[in-house]
């Protein structure tokens, strides 16, 4: 397993009225995170909010390239980001013990904290088509470049990891500086993770390794 420090980039917020980050998306031009009870858009050049959502927002975020998908308690919404329209929702595999989401593969990957593991679940009807096991508390997830990433979260100390999809083997590993937890994970699909930071209200993007 190769190992390394994680680079912080750069970090947003606090913002007002979100005291606390959960899940994290990007939808190629904002990055979405769960608040509470709104999803919250940030425009990751300028820093600044540029609109959001009021609805439900406890654990993780998702964009399949047309609808946001939102955990709320044991369900996920699956959302319009144009007008904030809840189309649908299906069950959350965890019961409300979910963690981190992400889409990929015409699938949803949802991760299950304590449960230590990620299901991949269909995005129609919730129903567990496989489950990865891990060997730590899982948060964010993550799918970029055909790779599963997810971020741990245990003893107040995180890592990013890079799984294997088969068998859950860690790959590669970045490793949080001191104090700095991840709730929430996504890619911007080249050199970049949004990393929810829970409490702490930020968002800090952390630099993806390099595949030359």
């Amino acid at each position: 397993m190769k190992r390394a420090k994680a680079e912080v980039l750069r970090e947003y917020g606090p913002f007002e009225g979100a005291p606390s980050i959960a899940g994290v998306t990007f939808d190629g031009a904002r990055v979405w995170f769960a608040a509470g009870e709104r999803i919250a858009a940030l425009d990751p050049e300028s820093g600044t909010l540029v609109g959001g959502i009021d609805i439900a927002a406890h654990a993780g975020t998702a964009y399949d390239g047309r609808h946001l998908f939102q955990i709320a308690g044991d369900v996920i919404q699956k959302i319009d980001p144009a007008n904030g329209e809840l189309l649908a929702t299906i069950p959350a595999p965890g019961q409300g013990r979910d963690s981190g989401l992400t889409y990929a593969e015409g699938a949803l990957f949802v991760g299950q904290y304590r449960d230590r593991c990620i299901h991949e679940i269909d995005p129609e009807t919730g129903d567990i088509r496989r489950t990865i096991r891990s060997d730590r508390f899982v948060t964010g997830v993550s799918f970029v470049d055909s790779e599963l990433w997810h971020a741990t979260w245990e003893d107040e100390a995180s890592e990013i990891r890079h799984i294997d999809q088969k068998d859950g083997t860690v790959l590669e590993a970045l490793e949080m500086p001191a104090g700095l937890t991840i709730s929430g994970l996504e890619s911007d699909g080249a050199g970049r993770f949004f990393c929810g930071g829970g409490d702490s209200g930020k968002v800090r993007v952390v630099r993806r390794p390099d595949r030359d």
